[in-house]
């Protein structure tokens, strides 16, 4: 199949040939493409003879390119209507009937230049259907957040996140303002599953958008504040797969200068190694690692509800448990050859001893946070003296 796509150095373009192209044909579980995909990749500067070229024999257009914020209204005209009108036309001359996908905006009904260009070449389009008989899908999107877009220009988003990683101000002058967003991976799943419409001959069904959420300009200003935050207290945001907070802390991430990519966790050090905490969670506890120099002790504690998980990745240790109303004491060989978890149930004394020659490295698990003010943390030794 031979996919023209338009606008290709664009935020939408980009995410979306990135994803074709690493499509095999029958072996991808997401998609139900049978035939390997070649892309013609489309921007203005190529000229409009190469679209004419493009035009002769795809098989499917994913028509992408538009203006969002030119210096010259005018602009909005060129690049909204005039280079669809021209496709069309090119399309119309050389007998191709292939389907087109138009990505509209909903603001195709703002009475401004920018929605009257948008809402021109949906007209253009449902002309083009009518008078030729060819499918087109025309997707009135909201604001698309995601990876490569930019700043200052695609969307709220990006410059929230551009500004905030770089600890530059952002304006809010409608906190409250609800804006209806959807993710770039959303919008991609869709489009590429328009292909296996196509390839099936369902033209009456298009996949519709989903997925769009409903959010206030003060709550992603709140949210990316405290992806900020968790850089210094170790607080990983709600990463439930899909939910809007994961897919912005991705998003952010992107937009991370070089020198924000490496950050240092604070390690309490003493004589017996270092325990360093890694991440905090609300609802899934919090993860550390933790070295104990040769011949050393850890532990020596218990928990009333706090129930723990270590798993040695370096190093030879022996880990103790004994009930707190009981003398038999639960020994267990661990060693970074072999990865096993050993739980620590609650209302167990405990420790960690190095008995190698190297430093022991754990990474520990615990179902709570640890709070200064609530440590359900008690001292006992495991073995009494």
């Amino acid at each position: 199949m031979r996919v023209l796509i338009t606008g290709a150095r664009g935020f939408i373009a980009k995410n979306l040939i990135a994803t074709l192209e690493n499509i095999t044909a029958g072996k991808d579980g997401t998609y139900c493409l049978s035939e390997e995909i070649s892309l013609y990749k489309y921007s203005r500067d190529l000229g409009k003879e190469t679209l004419q070229v493009f035009c002769r024999d795809c098989d499917f257009v994913f028509y992408l390119a538009g203006v969002n914020r030119p210096r010259d209204p005018d602009e909005y005209w060129e690049g909204n209507v005039l280079l669809l009108k021209y496709m069309l036309e090119a399309l119309k001359d050389q007998m191709n009937c292939c389907p087109i996908m138009y990505a509209s905006s909903i603001h195709a009904e703002s009475k401004n230049p920018y929605g009257e260009s948008k809402r021109a070449g949906e007209e253009l389009l449902y002309q083009y259907s009518k008078d030729t008989g060819v499918p087109v899908y025309i997707y009135r999107l909201p604001n698309v957040f995601g990876k490569w877009s930019r700043p200052n220009y695609n969307s709220v988003v990006a410059t929230f996140c551009y500004n905030l990683a770089r600890d530059l101000p952002i304006q809010i002058h409608q906190p409250e303002k609800k804006l209806e967003l959807v993710y770039i991976d959303d919008v991609v799943r869709t489009l590429v599953n328009l292909l296996s419409v196509v390839e099936h001959g369902d033209m009456k069904n298009p996949i519709s958008m989903k997925d769009i959420y409903h959010v206030s300009l003060q709550e992603i200003a709140d949210l990316l504040a405290s992806f900020k935050r968790s850089r210094v207290d170790g607080q990983i945001p709600d990463m439930k797969a899909e939910s809007f907070s994961q897919r912005l802390y991705s998003t952010y991430l992107t937009y991370l200068p070089k020198e924000q990519i490496k950050y240092p966790c604070i390690m309490n050090r003493d004589s017996r190694g270092s325990f360093t905490e890694l991440f905090r969670t609300e609802d899934r506890g919090q993860v550390s690692v933790n070295v104990t120099k040769p011949g050393f002790v850890k532990g020596e504690h218990w928990h009333h509800t706090k129930n723990e998980k270590f798993i040695v990745v370096k190093g030879t240790g022996l880990i103790r448990l004994r009930k707190i109303d009981s003398n038999e004491i639960l020994d267990f060989h661990v060693s970074g050859e072999i990865i096993e978890v050993v739980d620590i149930p609650a209302g167990y004394a405990h420790n960690i001893i190095n008995i190698g020659e190297e430093d022991l490295v754990t990474i520990m698990w615990a179902s709570e946070c640890f709070h200064r003010e609530m440590p359900d943390t008690f001292s006992l030794k495991v073995e009494e003296e």
